[in-house]
């Protein structure tokens, strides 16, 4: 028995994206279920996202900004780049004479304590000072320096931190001009904010005396890195820790550096201790040592050795020129050295690197737009919130300095970018409790409204004959309209 032909003008089963997919089939089904995930995930999740941050961010990114050509920078980035390199700062201001320091002073060290910075120490150029200054801090700036309570004994190039509400001096060069090894320690009130007197702490003198040695403060106690005791540059590492009452003991060595350092910078950051610059037994280096801070629990918190760089990556990671005395510090997770010295003398640069989540260093940067204005060496450097200062120091003119310098840590991103296949535009930005709340109130809306939309756009797919008999109406009601 013959079968039943197939009818004139019949085609088949329908074919989409030019014959190549069956419509019926579940590989353009899987398609178009894959597409409409998308536009809801964008229309319910991306879009509020984009609402909210319009709201109280200064710009707001459009797409995937992968690169982009076209940038535009406020004003208020002055001469960086556009877009700012990572870690880069503002350019350095200098100080008003309002707040110059009493007294002219090299070789110090500047630390916040509460809401002060604390000047300690250092020299006029000729003789360690005992002398100590405090100013207040306020938004952005801080305010006229005023005596503060003197050291017990003058010290210059001292290491100097702030651990536990409390600031340490450890070391130094005394008034006979040798190294030392007392601790003072002056306590913060932390009702009234007001530093205490400077004491000897017996508990916390040093194995040996030390000058030029670069003090730490870990998240558990103090780390005291090189310095000289006046006859040779060491490589001695000390910790002290605190036990369980919070209060810190004795120093214990660490793994030693690989060869002795002083005046150099030293700063903590993830699991690691940077030392990097100052000056050994052959002048001023380059030099930079990382030092792992043990995780295992039978030695937590030690420093267990020490990295050092050797062959063709040894360019990327040492400072890419020798510098002793410089002023260094940490911020963002960044490591900076400004200013300081070699054998040809003082210099401007400032040099910086964001290490890798595994401490790896590669590549110090520099702008001739973050320089300071002049070659400065034993100034020393201090962040507070969105600003580093730098105070004091010694100049080709002049063997110490009564001014600091202001330089921003966070240049404003791009206003506006265009790229490939993103773009940047301005945003409303309104801040405080007011911004955030208009911006939840703006995604709920955008999220409210295309909820809608994706309802009207079901049932219309659902109705399909109601939907064209929809469209036909308006198109007819339209052609007859005068």
């Amino acid at each position: 028995m013959a079968g039943q032909a197939i009818s004139a003008g019949s085609t088949g089963r329908r074919r989409v994206l030019f014959g190549a997919l069956d419509r019926d089939g579940w590989t353009w089904a899987s398609i178009k279920a894959a597409i409409w995930f998308v536009i809801i995930v964008m229309m319910l999740g991306y879009l509020p996202d984009r609402a909210y941050y319009f709201t109280v961010f200064p710009t707001i990114d459009l797409g995937v900004l992968i690169y982009s050509p076209i940038n535009f920078c406020p004003p208020t980035n002055r001469t960086l780049p556009c877009p700012a390199p990572v870690g880069a700062t503002l350019p350095w201001d200098g100080s008003p004479k309002e707040l110059a320091l009493p007294a002219a002073r090299t070789d110090g060290s500047v630390v916040q304590l509460g809401q002060s910075l604390i000047y300690i120490g250092g020299s006029d150029g000729s003789a360690a000072s005992a002398t100590t200054s405090s100013a207040p801090l306020y938004s952005g700036n801080f305010g006229p320096w005023q005596p503060g309570p003197p050291l017990p004994e003058a010290r210059s190039a001292a290491g100097v931190t702030v651990f536990s509400s409390a600031a340490y001096v450890a070391g130094g060069t005394g008034p006979d001009g040798k190294p030392t090894d007392t601790v003072f320690v002056a306590q913060q009130n932390l009702d009234t904010q007001q530093i205490g007197t400077f004491a000897p702490s017996p508990d916390l003198k040093l194995p040996e005396a030390r000058s030029g040695a670069m003090l730490v403060a870990a998240s558990d106690g103090l780390v005291l890195v090189g310095g000289t005791n006046g006859s040779a540059i060491q490589t001695t590492v000390w910790k002290s820790t605190v036990d369980k009452n919070g209060k810190l003991g004795a120093w214990q060595p660490q793994a030693p550096l690989p060869t002795g350092i002083e005046q150099a910078s030293a700063a903590i950051v993830g699991d690691y201790l940077f030392v990097y610059g100052g000056r050994d037994q052959n002048g001023a280096t380059n030099a930079v040592y990382r030092g792992s801070i043990s995780k295992d629990p039978k030695t937590t918190g030690q420093i267990v050795q020490w990295a050092t760089a050797n062959g063709p990556s040894a360019s990327k990671i040492n400072l890419p020129v020798p510098r002793a005395r410089a002023a260094g510090f940490s911020a963002n997770g960044g490591l900076y050295l400004v200013g300081g010295e070699d054998s040809a003398g003082l210099h401007p640069e400032m040099y910086w690197v964001v290490p890798d989540a595994l401490g790896n260093v590669n590549g110090w940067q520099t702008l001739s737009a973050t320089n300071l204005p002049t070659g400065v060496a034993g100034a020393s450097a201090v962040v507070s919130g969105s600003n580093v200062f730098l105070v004091g120091g010694t100049t080709s003119d002049q063997p110490a300095v009564v001014g600091s310098a202001r330089a921003n840590l966070a240049p404003a991103p791009p206003f506006f970018q265009l790229g490939l296949f993103g773009l940047t535009v301005p945003a409303l930005k309104i801040s405080g409790e007011i911004g955030q709340q208009l911006g939840y109130l703006n995604a709920a809306g955008v999220a409210t409204v295309n909820f809608i939309l994706l309802l009207l756009i079901g049932w219309a797919f659902a109705h399909p004959a109601r939907t064209r008999a929809m469209i036909d109406r308006m198109r007819n009601r339209r052609h007859r309209s005068p």
